[in-house]
Formats: structure tokens, C-alpha cells, sequence
């Protein structure tokens, strides 16, 4: 059975900093991509970085250059940093991966950003 297992969010101003974590259990990270997803104001779950089998590492424009995907195989953990915080940046952040057809989706993890 998959499991994903978002932690880390919280409540910070403009300018700071975040680690979201993506805890797997099921699958092994680094076979797959994993990507992190939020909700937008439609309240439906967009793309905003992945990390590949091969390690190749994808961005929306948006966050480029502020955010960080990586991971942790030991812990078989899947980490977002997030610098540089802006207000539009708050929203539920969820990580999501695939296996035989199938998505997961954890349970998601709030991130609040204010001025």
C-alpha cells in the first residue's frame, strides 16, 4: 500500500522559509517521480516541482529559482525548500506520485504566507 506523508508547513512571513517533507512508504522515491502540487483558487491541484527516477528536477516558472526539490533516499523522503516566501505562495501543498496507473495523493500540509 502507498502512503504519502506531507509535513512542515506552517505560518511565516514574506521573505522566509519553508522545508515541506513528503514521507513515502510503498514505493521507493527515487524509482519514480514525485512531484509537489497546490491548490489554486479554483481549489484544484496544480504542479509545482518534481523530481524524477533519474534525478532531473522540474519547476513552474513561478517558483524557479526560490524553491528546491530533492530527496533523501535513505529516508525515502521527498523534501520542497521554499525561499523567499511571497503571499502568493499560501495555499495546500500536497505531494503525489504514480504507480500502475494509479495516483497517490497525501493528505496535504498548509502553508500560509503574510505580509
Amino acid at each position: 500500500q502507498v502512503r504519502l506523508v506531507e509535513s512542515g508547513g506552517g505560518s511565516v512571513q514574506a521573505g522566509g522559509s519553508l522545508r515541506l517533507s513528503c514521507a513515502a512508504s510503498g514505493i521507493t522515491v527515487n524509482s519514480r517521480t514525485v512531484g509537489w502540487y497546490r491548490l489554486d483558487v479554483r481549489k484544484e491541484r496544480n504542479l509545482v516541482a518534481e523530481i524524477r527516477s533519474d534525478g532531473d528536477t522540474f519547476y513552474i516558472d513561478a517558483v524557479k529559482g526560490r524553491f528546491t526539490i530533492s530527496r533523501d533516499n535513505d529516508k525515502n523522503t521527498v523534501y520542497l525548500q521554499m525561499n523567499s516566501l511571497k503571499p502568493e505562495d499560501t495555499s495546500i501543498y500536497f505531494c503525489s506520485t504514480w504507480r500502475s496507473g494509479t495516483g497517490y495523493w497525501g493528505q496535504g500540509t498548509q502553508v500560509t504566507v503574510s505580509l
